[in-house]
């Protein structure tokens, strides 16, 4: 089997792995009046689940390269799958709590960082940028097709308590398809063939290969910059209803073409313009962070006040097709800067860590400002801080740009 159908079906588990932890997309209502949940008993479990993703995540600088992913992937999906399982008995809220904690473990701690490994292993530093896009849009693809099943099944048992099981029964059913197919199609990784005490030594000099590379530290803070941007990306919904006075039909419309077709879109186009254009992620991601900013600053000079409602519309999301299609490739450094691939499990597990982080604040900062300055003041203020992320990205990039330029005129050198 060729590097893309692997892709393909990597892209499969990628895009089904978080849709249980994210059940409340499609059945929130149904959890509030059938299970019997309240708001801040959903909000609870997102915390339980942020707090073992957080913490879990320096286990997977361990795991994810002392263990082959032929077993960590289909491990974390059928272990999704198992907690699914028990989900659709709808448990009480102890019980549901328990199973969040165990959703993160098995998809954030075991399976996320070890699927960017596969798809960087999958292919040749000149093609990161594309399979890292080709990633992101695929999981846009299975998010629409997968949610729109379950929302189906949904409707088709009843629309009521036996609808919701039903459709935790069916993310269930595809999340344990997708890792029985996993299994099949991921070959072993069977670095140095190390056993024992020697499998450990090696993990350990990976991690502390990862933790002392100043080229992986850089890589990571830009996976940082660009989600913590990327955060702000929520707010032109409310933006959007409160400035231009969005009528309430096409709210739903722009989320869906904000977090859906962009991603379908920046996915494949970031993906090309890094590999052949730029031809390089980081020098792409370097010139895109200067781009966003200006784009921004001009953004806050337009006349929001007075301007129609669809061009508003059109500039927010010209600007958040810019974020994403930097969120496609932003683990595609990891290649370009040289970490051995035998490291390439601790290096993505630690451009998680740094990079998911602006999830643990940046929401609260911009919710504070939002609370803080009302009207087009607070908007401007959180563009404002946008634009300051998007500063200290080019910042970072640029030094990354230069560091890798370096290393590659001292390999010339020595080859020499």
């Amino acid at each position: 089997m060729n590097k893309w159908a692997r892709l393909c079906f990597l892209v499969l588990g990628g895009g089904t792995i978080f849709k249980l932890s994210s059940m409340k997309d499609v059945f929130y209502v149904p959890m509030q009046n059938d299970w019997g949940l309240t708001n801040t008993q959903i909000g609870l479990s997102f915390t339980v689940y942020t707090i073992v993703q957080t913490t879990g995540l320096f286990l997977s600088l361990y795991i994810a390269d002392r263990y082959s992913k032929k077993i960590l992937l289909p491990f974390g999906l059928i272990g999704v799958g198992l907690c699914g399982l028990y989900l659709s008995t709808l448990p009480s809220f102890t019980g549901y709590l328990i199973c969040f904690a165990a959703m993160a473990f098995f998809a954030d701690v075991v399976y996320w960082p070890v699927l960017l490994k596969a798809v960087r292993l999958l292919g040749t530093q000149e093609e990161q940028g594309r399979l890292f896009g080709l990633l992101e849009a695929g999981r846009g693809v299975v998010d629409v097709i997968v949610a729109s099943g379950a929302l189906f099944v949904f409707v088709h048992f009843g629309e009521g308590k036996a609808g919701m099981q039903a459709g935790l029964l069916y993310y269930t059913f595809i999340t344990l398809m997708a890792g029985v197919i996993t299994y099949f199609i991921v070959d072993d990784d069977h670095v140095k063939n190390a056993k024992g005490s020697s499998a450990n030594i090696e993990t350990l000099k990976g991690i502390k290969h990862v933790l002392t590379c100043p080229n992986v530290w850089l890589a990571s803070f830009g996976i940082f910059f660009v989600y913590a941007a990327y955060c702000g990306l929520t707010y032109f919904i409310p933006f959007l209803k409160d400035i231009y006075m969005l009528p309430v039909a096409l709210v739903g419309a722009y989320g869906i073409i904000n977090q859906y077709a962009l991603k379908m879109v920046g996915g494949p186009v970031g993906g090309f313009l890094a590999d052949k254009v730029a031809r390089s992620p980081t020098v792409y991601l370097k010139w895109t962070f200067l781009i966003s900013a200006v784009a921004m600053m001009l953004f806050m000079q337009l006349p929001h006040q007075s301007m129609n409602v669809y061009i508003g519309m059109v500039a927010t999301l010209g600007f958040g097709a810019i974020i994403f299609s930097q969120r496609a490739i932003f683990f595609a450094p990891m290649d370009e800067i040289g970490t051995p691939r035998q490291y390439a499990g601790s290096a993505m597990a630690f451009g998680c860590i740094i990079g998911y982080m602006p999830a643990m604040f940046a929401y609260t900062l911009y919710g504070w400002i939002l609370d803080n300055f009302k009207g087009i003041t607070g908007y401007n203020y959180v563009f404002s801080v946008m634009i300051a992320f998007s500063l200290s990205g080019f910042i970072c990039s640029t030094l990354l740009v230069k560091r890798i330029k370096k290393q590659k005129v001292m390999s010339v050198s020595e080859a020499a």
